[in-house]
């Protein structure tokens, strides 16, 4: 039997249904993760990040076989279909541009180099994110939301700097928006005694019946150097990892489209249609960016365990496990929502790129402010500058939606 793989299936439209539904999921993920981990370090007290950080990012391993069960059971293409196709996707992505399609199918899986790149992306990952995890039991989670969403504005630069691409306007303008729009929600009303600020009603709603944070300019240098790190990562994420479908990065030369003919370099074979018995390609929507996460999982799960008995017995963070069951179980959810959030995210990056992600993720303030008024103060949460800033926000990640959207 013949295959004729639909590609509208594999990747839909930047606007597609799919991504937005994703992208919501993974801004609701990333408030829930940042709530429950404030929670569970300053009001639990249970402050064991790298604890915390180990069973978050170890659960990545969950993403894989998730996706291939909702494809199981929703899809009516082959398990092992999609698993061949997914294995041509990946030696597509590693083969040298100049060997053949026909030679493509009959080559070893690079099982070295896959297992090098999950390496490389685990350390990427990894990095920003334990800086996140320390900083939020020192400062205000408001202020390390804020700080964190930054990589927008390092995200443009490093793309901009590192695939030589033109400055564009619009970006620039969108990044700037966005930046001053935190800023606004965060701060505007800091020297207000009335009003207080987003910061300080973010903190002491948090923070009811625990400790108040107890080093915010340590945890607001920490999560900086988060950003700058995780902006950089999402930019080589996509450049390395993701497979491409950027019409940006294309054009920049970061990525050359696939052929359809036997005989042509693999390189030219990746957005096009392979007709193939018994394979699914290009893999389903999300399963190749689910792939790596799993990937990242693992890798985690089998080696950064050995960092809990060197930091118990350094006495940097002695291990013991969550005193009951509510901890234990706000833990699982910190696990849960992070698997969401950054499964989403990777899926996102290979879409949109990072640029657009990273504004987009700019939205989790204005989802904060959302749940103060409805859940916390009520009206009096809002201010000119929430408004302002959030309004700002909100305009920033249409900017760039636009300019994404135009034709190239």
């Amino acid at each position: 039997m013949t295959l004729q793989p639909d590609r509208s299936f594999a990747l839909p439209r930047l606007g597609g249904k799919s991504a937005v539904i994703i992208f919501i999921l993974t801004l609701v993920a990333f408030v829930l993760e940042s709530q429950l981990a404030q929670y569970v370090q300053s009001t639990l007290q249970y402050r064991q990040p790298f604890f915390i950080f180990y069973i978050v990012h170890s659960a990545f391993a969950f993403t894989f076989p998730l996706h291939l069960l909702s494809l199981l059971f929703t899809a009516h293409t082959p398990v092992k279909s999609v698993l061949e196709g997914l294995s041509l996707a990946i030696k597509i992505h590693f083969a040298p541009s100049e060997q053949s399609h026909r030679t493509l199918l009959q080559s070893p899986f690079p099982r070295f180099r896959l297992l090098l790149l999950t390496a490389f992306l685990t350390v990427g990952v990894t990095i920003p994110a334990l800086l996140w995890f320390i900083s939020v039991s020192l400062s205000p989670l408001s202020d390390v939301t804020a700080i964190w969403n930054t990589n927008a504005f390092f995200a443009y630069i490093i793309t901009v700097r590192l695939f030589k691409l033109r400055w564009d306007f619009r970006k620039i303008l969108a990044v700037l928006i966005a930046t001053f729009g935190v800023l606004a929600v965060v701060y505007g009303d800091a020297n207000n005694a009335d009003v207080p600020s987003t910061d300080h009603r973010k903190a002491s709603k948090v923070s009811t019946g625990g400790a108040r944070p107890k080093a915010p300019l340590v945890g607001d240098l920490l999560t900086l150097c988060a950003s700058v790190g995780y902006g950089l990562y999402q930019v080589l994420y996509k450049r390395y990892a993701a497979l491409p479908s950027d019409p940006e990065f294309e054009l920049a030369g970061a990525y050359d489209p696939l052929p359809d003919s036997e005989d042509r370099p693999a390189h030219e074979i990746h957005s096009r249609s392979i007709e193939v018995d018994g394979l699914t390609y290009p893999p389903p929507f999300g399963l190749h960016a689910n792939f790596l996460t799993c990937g990242i999982g693992l890798m985690t799960f089998f080696s950064l365990w050995t960092m809990l008995p060197v930091l118990h017995y350094s006495g940097y963070e002695r291990f013991r496990l969550p005193p009951d069951m509510v901890t234990t179980l706000s833990i699982a959810g910190i696990a849960g929502s992070g698997l969401v959030f950054n499964g989403g995210l990777m899926i996102l990056l290979g879409i949109w790129g990072p640029i657009v992600v990273s504004v987009g993720n700019l939205l989790t303030i204005v989802l904060v402010f959302l749940s103060d008024i409805t859940f916390g103060q009520g009206m009096d949460v809002i201010t000119p500058w929430t408004l302002l800033g959030s309004g700002g926000i909100v305009l920033a990640f249409g900017i760039l939606v636009y300019d994404m959207m135009q034709p190239t």
